[in-house]
Parts: C-alpha cells; structure tokens; sequence
C-alpha cells in the first residue's frame, strides 16, 4: 500500500539507547532503521506528514530503577542516548514529539501528555502508520491510544521490535493491536 492524502507516518522511538549498544537496547532494534528510512521517502514522495516520537526523559524519572520503576536510566534529555539513530533519515519538515518528561509519570504512548492527537487532526490526518521501538511497550501503547483517538491505525510490523521481557510479549502486542481494530503491515508495496 503506498501512502496517500490523510496519512501520517509515525516513528516511534527510534533512539540510540534503545538501539545495540544503547542503555536500553532492543535486540536488532536498529533494523528498522533502513525500513523507516523508505517510508519516509515514500511519505515525502506523497507529501504525507512524518511525526517522529522521541523519549525525553529527566534524569530523576520515575521509570527508573534508582525511583523504583522497572528500567534502567534511558533517553534523557539532551545526551546522545535520547537522540534518533544516525542512520535514521528523518525529513527537515519532520514533527517531533517529546514524551514522558514528567519526571513523576511515566508514559510508554506517543499521544500520552502531549498534543499528537491536535497535532494529526490539524493536518486532516485519518489514517496513521506507525513503525518503531518497541513493538511491545510503546509501539503498541502508540497504537492503541491513535485506535482510541479514532484513527484507522496501521503498525509496519517489519519497522518493528520486541523487547520481549517475557518470550512473545511482542506478539502478544501486536495481537492486541489486531483485536483492538488495527491493521498489520508487513512491506512497503511500490
């Protein structure tokens, strides 16, 4: 399927520490990078909006371990774990979204405390494709909150990764991303 009028791409994500070598990385979560990278040529090619979500955390936040929360000190402001993948080929016309900078509320969804949801209707956006890291954890939270929003909602499930804390948790996501109404993309048709 190739993007049209009404569509949006949305990267999710897609930052150094959750990328191999990262403080929180998501085995082969760099794969996606060169998928991402043909979406969005195909969604500057048609003129579609590029949103690209990005973890911005404060150095005190909540979901990590030192506060009680489950993971390791990942994507703080500024440093070079919370910047995009340098492989990542984002357009200059791109939207980003920062999330979670709460430093008392944690937020794994794009749409969580911040304006994507304005951001997309502004745009007359109907239909959102959505591919980054992880699969299991904001992908999925992202994709559940645009199916809320009233989005018809695609998940590029090739520009994805598991964490997989327990084995299948990404299948498990994207089962209930399929239940809840949204469509399952594997390729970039031309």
């Amino acid at each position: 399927m190739s993007l049209k009028s009404g569509d949006a791409l949305l990267i999710v994500d897609v930052q150094n520490d959750f990328c191999p070598g990262g403080a929180l990385a998501v085995r082969d979560g760099d794969a996606v990078v060169p998928v991402l990278n043909r979406w969005v040529a195909e969604a500057e090619t048609s003129g579609v909006p590029v949103f690209a979500s990005r973890d911005w955390h404060p150095a005190n936040h909540v979901s990590f371990k030192e506060r009680g929360g489950p993971w390791p000190p990942h994507c703080v402001e500024g440093t070079r774990g919370a910047a995009f993948h340098p492989d990542l080929r984002l357009p200059r016309n791109v939207q980003i979204i920062s999330k979670a900078m709460d430093p008392d509320a944690d937020s794994y969804s794009a749409f969580g405390g911040t304006d994507l949801a304005g951001r997309l209707r502004r745009a007359q956006v109907k239909t959102v494709w959505i591919g980054g890291l992880a699969q299991d954890y904001c992908v999925r939270a992202t994709a559940l909150d645009a199916i809320r929003e009233g989005f018809e909602v695609h998940v590029i499930t090739d520009a994805t990764r598991a964490v997989n804390v327990r084995p299948g948790d990404g299948n498990r996501a994207l089962d209930e991303i399929r239940n809840a109404g949204g469509v399952l993309e594997e390729a970039l048709e031309r």
